[in-house]
């Protein structure tokens, strides 16, 4: 059905594709298998179950791809490594979620601010990539980039300022938190699946990639 792989190991494509489809489904998946809707994804750790398993496990998965991949400067390394830790901060230290309380205090959301951050970084790196090649497609995707980044950094600083300001937003919002992480996810996972140039529309013949070769 395949042909034999090209290469041995998987590439930096690969891991753009993956890590982008587990970024996409995350929050679709943490709440549907919760008891009730989900005021945070973070607080489907709560959840046990399916809901916990993902959560953690999807996160643990993100880590170590983001761990595995170097991206194509210094800069991109140190930055890709910085967010597998803070992906596993987000992972192992349960947020102060509804009733529940931190086991270790402002290290969950230290680590999720840190790794959206980061996260804002990569959307200008494609970016900037993208716009260096600047043909038809590949201007299109440094659009797309550059939304993606937009709109994580617009739903750090809303979360940002509603927690500043005692909840002012989430109290008439009672899911405005996991509408926020749920847009900077899906900005996330849209960011790095354009980037593994698997979309027809948006890649050119000789840049497309699949995984299946």
């Amino acid at each position: 059905m395949f042909s034999a792989p090209k290469q041995e190991e998987i590439s930096h494509l690969t891991i753009k594709l993956v890590v982008g489809l587990i970024a996409l489904s995350l929050a679709t998946l943490t709440n549907l298998f919760a008891k009730a809707p989900l005021t945070s994804i973070s607080a489907s750790y709560y959840e046990g179950g399916w809901s916990q398993s993902i959560f953690v496990g999807f996160l643990f998965a993100i880590a170590a791809f983001l761990l595995a991949y170097n991206g194509f400067s210094r800069t991109d390394m140190v930055m890709s490594k910085l967010a597998a830790v803070a992906a596993l901060g987000v992972a192992m230290f349960p947020c102060q979620c509804d009733s529940h309380t931190e086991v270790v205090p402002y290290v969950h959301w230290i680590a999720a601010a840190t790794m959206f951050l980061i996260l804002v970084y990569f959307c200008y790196s494609f970016y900037r990539r993208a716009r260096e090649k600047g043909h038809a497609q590949a201007n299109v995707r440094a659009v797309f980039y550059a939304g993606c980044g937009i709109l994580i950094l617009l739903s750090i600083l809303i979360l940002a300022l509603d927690n500043l300001f005692n909840r002012v937003l989430s109290s008439k919002v009672p899911r405005l938190i996991f509408y926020g992480e749920c847009t900077g996810l899906v900005a996330f996972g849209i960011s790095w699946l354009i980037a593994s140039r698997v979309l027809p529309l948006i890649t050119t013949k000789d840049e497309r990639f699949s995984p299946f070769e």
